[in-house]
């Protein structure tokens, strides 16, 4: 469906009301009184089927009889005759709707699904969009329209609020207007039929009047969309989002009450964490933080000083900072000193730092401007306790002009009511973010360290993969295919080894064999000592059943322990199937730590990687940490980093204890294999020891199911498209591979664009540009590839070492309606036929997925892309008053050559 339809549905010219009426307390009375009352200056048309006046207002009967074609209409009829009307709007031409009936199903799903499926195959038809139902419209104070059954109207601001519940709607709205917050948009999306928050987010990005985005959700749906969506507005605005259903109850409500799949709690907040989103839990703390974003400068790092006049406030402060895992700043000798001459002895020689409780606004400012040139610290959170010895207003100004040239984020807490009410103002005037409360003013600080810590994550670019790591996919695949051939779901221990043999997982030589008498045969060839394991398709924690023994010595420890392990068996799982032993070469390492991988599948995220402490007591520990494929070495080694067992991982001073390069790279291994076969439902690698000298896997478990999706295609985000990765030759003989951009490729990157030349480079950014900043560079190499696409080519240089040679990108609408393409080459490789190579592939690219169209644009003076163009098909006009060409063409029209495999 066309996106474009939504700025049509949030900034109309006119508006139809289908079900208007003068009865109090309906829909169409509300609505009608809403847009009424307004500043909204185009249009308001009621409709109604017995063509009484409304309001003072000529109604129409139908929709064919409307005097005008409206931009946006609002149906308040009941739920039967949605589809009627819906129909006849999208007759009439009008594409945006929203949907206020009374009605629609939300508890019963399969009744709830025959009306959207009506629904929407009409919307589909006539290219409508769809907002709701079970919603409560939208205010878009911008252009004073309140489309919505809301009680009160919303104050003109910056910030887009977007919210799954009615209630949270009403309530918020409510909130926010007693503390004279103002928005850009205010949105309700009830059962999301079509419309969903993607769509509001892409919207919300390209919206010049949304400064920030705050999101009120319960669940989703089409995570790859959603993340695509997150990930390009979080580049550009700070996202918070509020989710319910932390708790496994509230969570079950909310999936009730929306009717769809429920998705674990922690898979949420990792695609939010992995999106570079922010989350929140209450309507203080998202309201408190975008303030805190929007009036601070960006935060350069964690440690925090505190000020203030009173020491109970602060020492609670400091409570509630490092329970949150905050860091408390350890002020520099030189600032210890020059506070100690300043203040005469007379404050606490220690952060929190706490000066007098009649400290003036002097003794504050000089205090503040020490702590701010102190590069020992990122943050001040300056704090006032009401004191008969100085006026809180006073000290206020004495702050506020201390702060006025600073580069560091300051955060304020005025305690008191009464007291503190000139102070809020004056720091609102300064654009210093202020607090009730000590403890608010804290929660946002930490908020804005993990809304950093996210941000960090979307432009960190990974290491390159080592170049041995190279699976053998062929073989693992033939594997899971014999068991899916003899319709089993749980691998054998002996295909589970060859599996994980298969990705470069280390593991010991083991051997499956049928029973006690195989065993000591196989423990006499492999040598002892020798771990003697169950196998068994129905136990799982093998340890923990009883039915696991190390260390054994000899033949005679291994009969002994064989019948002692089938006898408890009998007795604590009698049903369990027995098919036999594991023997496995004991594997012995003092001072290696247990830890575990396991993969499982959400029913909303798809495909997840979960990392922790293992060994027999890993439920009980419960030290996890979820991560969603694919991963790099970056974004594995946040995942490790946010369990407890990391911390044991590295001595006092931050130096590794054992390899965790081992510990990145098989995170790494296991995403892969998840991608590359998609079949594993669920894997376990428990316990997985690792030490100094590396890595190895002591046990796992494989379950698998078929599976018609790609790895690729079950993903929330979609990974590295090895497919499309081929070789070309050159004019000149030379072989480039052509495939997609990589994050590590940003160094070489940067030395294709220095062998660009400055008019090369003109055409390419429309502009002189003599180097990028890196936020840009970013951009340009870590792409997502859902809705972007960037294929260079690399081979030898001139300087005769293997080099990024050119680049060919697409930017592709998330409707996939059209994508933009752009194109450069080295200067000193031009004439050698690459361009043509590049923009062949690319557009084959987006032949293969569907899009509709390809355009482009070019410099007036830019010959050779102009010709270009015109050889490869494309409409070619000329704007003058822009001195611009604009290239257009059809893709299902496009005539490509076919790859040549030719390396």
């Amino acid at each position: 469906m066309n996106s474009s339809v939504l700025e049509q549905m949030f900034k109309p010219t006119s508006v139809a009301v289908i079900g208007a009426t003068d009865s109090p307390g309906e829909p169409g009375r509300i609505v009608m009184e809403n847009l009424l009352k307004g500043s909204f200056l185009g249009p308001v048309i009621p409709v109604n089927e017995t063509r009484e006046p409304v309001m003072g207002m000529e109604s129409y009967s139908e929709i064919d009889t409307l005097p005008i074609t409206p931009d946006l209409a609002v149906i308040c009829s009941d739920a039967e005759r949605t589809p009627f009307y819906l129909a006849e709007l999208g007759k009439r031409g009008t594409q945006a709707v929203v949907l206020l009936s009374h009605g629609f199903f939300r508890f019963d799903r399969d009744k709830r699904e025959v009306q959207r499926t009506t629904l929407m195959d009409i919307a589909k038809a006539h290219g409508m969009r769809v907002l709701g139902p079970n919603c409560l419209g939208f205010i878009n104070p911008s252009i004073g329209i309140n489309a919505s059954l809301a009680h009160r109207e919303a104050l003109p601001g910056k910030i887009a609020f977007v919210s799954q519940s009615d209630s949270l709607f009403t309530s918020v709205l409510d909130w926010a207007t007693s503390k004279g917050i103002g928005f850009s948009h205010f949105i309700s999306l009830g059962d999301r039929y079509d419309i969903n928050f993607a769509d509001m987010l892409d919207y919300l990005n390209n919206d010049p009047n949304t400064r920030a985005v705050l999101l009120y959700l319960e669940t989703i749906t089409a995570a790859r969309q959603f993340m695509s969506a997150a990930r390009a507005l979080a580049r550009n605005k700070p996202v918070l989002v509020m989710k319910s259903g932390k708790s496994e109850a509230a969570a079950s409500a909310a999936a009730a009450h929306s009717g769809l799949p429920l998705g674990s709690d922690d898979v949420y907040d990792t695609a939010f964490r992995r999106a570079g989103m922010l989350r929140v839990f209450d309507i203080d703390s998202l309201f408190d933080t975008v303030e805190t974003l929007a009036r601070s400068t960006p935060l350069k790092g964690d440690r925090l000083a505190i000020l203030t006049n009173g020491g109970g406030p602060g020492f609670l402060a400091t409570d509630t900072l490092l329970a949150g895992g905050g860091k408390l700043a350890d002020l520099s000798e030189d600032s210890c000193q020059v506070l100690d001459n300043e203040l005469r002895g007379d404050w606490s020689y220690w952060n929190p730092l706490v000066i007098k409780s009649g400290a003036d606004g002097d003794m504050y400012a000089r205090t503040l401007k020490v702590l701010l040139k102190d590069k020992s610290l990122d943050a001040v959170l300056v704090m006032h306790v009401p004191s008969i010895y100085a006026n809180s207003g006073s000290v206020a100004e004495s702050v506020a002009a201390a702060c006025k040239k600073t580069k560091k984020v300051v955060l304020t807490s005025w305690l008191g009511i009464d007291d503190a009410a000139e102070a809020r103002e004056t720091f609102r005037k300064a654009g210093l973010p202020s607090f009730f409360t000590p403890d608010n003013a804290v929660r946002a600080f930490l908020n804005l360290v993990q809304y950093r810590r996210n941000q960090e994550m979307l432009v960190e670019a990974p290491p390159s993969l080592p170049e041995n790591f190279k699976p053998d996919v062929s073989k693992a695949r033939l594997v899971i295919n014999e068991a899916l051939d003899e319709h089993r779901q749980v691998l054998t221990v002996a295909e589970t080894t060859s599996i994980l043999q298969a990705y470069g997982i280390t593991i010991p030589e083991t051997r499956t064999v049928p029973d006690v008498h195989a065993a000591v045969r196989a423990a006499e060839e492999m040598g002892y000592p020798v771990a003697l394991k169950v196998e068994s398709p129905d136990i799982r924690r093998k340890t923990l059943a009883g039915g696991v023994a190390l260390d054994l010595e000899s033949d005679g420890d291994v009969l002994e322990a064989a019948s002692a392990m089938m006898q408890r068996l009998r007795i604590q799982i009698p049903s369990a199937r027995i098919n036999g032993y594991t023997v496995q070469r004991m594997c012995r390492r003092a001072n290696a730590h247990e830890l575990l991988i396991e993969t499982a599948t959400d029913p909303v995220f798809g495909p997840i990687i979960r990392f922790g402490q293992g060994g027999p007591e890993a439920d009980i520990v419960q030290d996890i940490s979820t991560a969603l494929p694919p991963l790099n070495m970056n974004l594995a080694g946040e995942a490790i980093s946010r369990t407890r067992v990391s911390t044991r991982l590295h001595d006092a001073s931050g130096k590794p204890l054992v390899d965790t390069e081992a510990i990145k790279l098989t995170l790494v291994k296991v995403s892969q294999l998840i991608i590359d076969i998609p079949e594993i439902f669920e894997m376990e690698i428990n316990p997985l020891f690792v030490d100094e000298d590396g890595l190895v896997a002591l046990d796992a478990h494989v379950r698998i199911a078929w599976s018609t999706a790609t790895g690729a295609e079950q993903l929330a985000i979609r990974p590295y498209p090895r497919e499309q990765e081929e070789c070309a030759r050159l004019v000149n003989g030379d072989i480039v591979d052509l495939r997609p951009i990589r994050p590590e490729d940003e160094p070489d990157h940067w030395e294709f664009l220095e062998h660009m030349s400055a008019q090369d480079r003109r055409f390419r950014f429309f502009g002189n540009v003599a180097t990028l900043p890196r936020a840009e560079m970013v951009k340009l190499t870590q792409i997502d590839y859902d809705r972007e696409m960037a294929f260079i080519a690399k081979g030898p240089s001139p300087e005769g070492e293997i080099k990024t040679l050119g680049v060919a990108r697409a930017m592709i609408a998330p409707d996939n309606s059209r994508a933009e393409f752009a194109v450069a080459v080295r200067s000193d490789l031009k004439r050698q036929g690459l361009g043509r190579l590049l923009m062949d592939k690319i557009i084959r690219y987006l032949k293969s997925r569907g899009t509709e169209r390809i355009i482009g644009e070019a410099l007036a003076d830019n010959k050779g892309m102009i010709e270009l163009a015109r050889t490869l098909g494309f409409e070619v006009t000329k704007d003058f008053d822009d001195d611009i060409f604009h290239f257009d063409m059809m893709l299902d029209n496009a005539e490509t050559q076919e790859a040549k495999h030719t390396c």
